[in-house]
């Protein structure tokens, strides 16, 4: 009975094991970044989640008005067609022009710049404008039920003005979007990440946004609305291959301090290449924000030779300085020291006291030629005989002295 409750027990733990494992997994497989959408035809709802509908993007919704009728082609104009032709109330404009909505309105989209005859006095000569009101389900009165939806109203608020209701069934909403915050090389850009959304070419690793090998750091600029910004964390750097490129972060953004639009953080990116490779390594950068999902980049950096440490270029001069410190500390002692002996021991004075003074004057008698040199046997005789014709006088002159003592001598 004992056995068979640890056996069971066992199963139980193993079981337990095995949940919180593929739990942690799950996790870590739903933790991924928002990339943008390949086109500009998607919006954010109100629960900050992102609703892509680059599927739908040219689909024609027709409505019979009658004598004219309107044409809605989704995400590319509106315009009206009628016998006399066709009149646009405008394009679909890439710049924000797909918004959330409220009540029964779900989203929003502007189409403007269309034609200008007859609305030459439009606001900022925009022309026709058109504002269609996107519906997720059916119309309001119960029509257009399934398939690819249809308009329910249209009201003409002027000639230059017209409202349109579209009922569609919505495609499934995506991941929550940290909306405000960006990443870019400049305080006010955001070319790696816009919105929360990370930009294409950052996605993943691209050879044609690689930083070369002479670029030893690069600095990102990091921005969020000021309210959100608490819940920026910490961001996590890991590297692919994992061996020859040392990277590092610091900066107020490494450092988990909130950033803000009128106070930008930076994130400092230090690499070093440890060892030359063909192929480029690939810098995942990922910034968890609490509550939605992270903000996750790649920068591609190549490696086409080793680089040294920045250390390393001084630290051979730092040896140098030191070595050059003690032999100029050891010669003052050895000056101060000899110095002293001779004054003291030898009863030398002045310059003769200072040590080397003998070897030094030696060297350079030597040089100059002074002193004894090598006289050969001819030479020193003859020298001999000069100083004795010199100290002697010669016999005539020995002779002429005495006659002159003679003749001016006798009394």
């Amino acid at each position: 009975m004992y056995e068979a409750m640890q056996r069971l027990r066992c199963r139980l733990e193993l079981h337990c094991l095995l949940l919180a494992i593929v739990t942690v997994v799950l996790q870590a497989l739903k933790a991924s970044s928002i990339v943008a959408p390949n086109s500009n035809c998607y919006a954010v709802d109100n629960t900050s989640r992102i609703v892509d509908f680059t599927s739908w993007i040219g689909h024609v919704f027709e409505y019979d008005g009658g004598d004219t009728d309107l044409v809605v082609r989704f995400c590319k104009d509106v315009e009206s067609r009628s016998q006399s032709g066709y009149v646009d109330f405008g394009r679909f404009d890439k710049f924000n022009h797909f918004d959330a909505g409220s009540g029964q309105v779900s989203f929003v989209q502007g189409f403007y710049n269309g034609d200008l005859i007859n609305c030459e006095k439009s606001f900022d000569k925009m022309g026709r404008t058109a504002q269609v009101n996107i519906i997720c389900g059916s119309c309001p009165s119960g029509d257009c039920k399934g398939g690819l939806g249809c308009i329910c109203n249209v009201t003409y608020q002027s000639t230059c003005r017209v409202f349109v209701e579209l009922a569609i069934p919505c495609e499934k909403p995506g991941p929550r979007v940290f909306e405000g915050f960006t990443v870019g090389f400049h305080p006010r850009s955001w070319e790696i990440v816009y919105n929360g959304m990370t930009q294409l070419g950052f996605e993943k690793s691209h050879h044609e946004f690689s930083f070369s090998t002479e670029q030893a750091d690069v600095i990102l600029y990091l921005t969020a609305i000021a309210s959100l910004s608490t819940l920026v964390k910490k961001p996590i750097v890991k590297v692919y291959p994992n061996n020859g490129l040392d990277v590092s972060i610091s900066g107020s953004g490494a450092s988990g301090k909130p950033p803000t639009t009128l106070s930008p953080t930076m994130l400092i990116i230090d690499w070093r290449c440890e060892r030359a490779s063909d192929t480029p390594y690939e810098v995942n950068i990922t910034i968890p924000v609490e509550g939605y999902e992270p903000i996750q980049f790649i920068l591609t950096k190549m490696c086409e030779f080793r680089q040294v440490k920045a250390g390393d270029a001084t630290k051979g001069w730092f040896i140098f300085g030191v070595l050059s410190c003690i032999f100029a500390v050891s010669s003052i002692l050895f000056c101060c020291g000899g110095f002293i002996y001779k004054t003291r021991v030898e009863r030398q004075h002045g310059i003769d006291a200072l040590p080397g003074m003998t070897i030094l004057s030696a060297c350079l008698e030597t040089v100059s030629g002074a002193g004894q040199s090598y006289v050969r046997a001819d030479d020193l005789n003859s020298a001999y005989a000069s100083e004795a014709s010199w100290e002697r006088p010669s016999v005539s002159a020995q002779g002429t002295r005495r006659q002159s003592e003679r003749k001016y001598g006798a009394i």
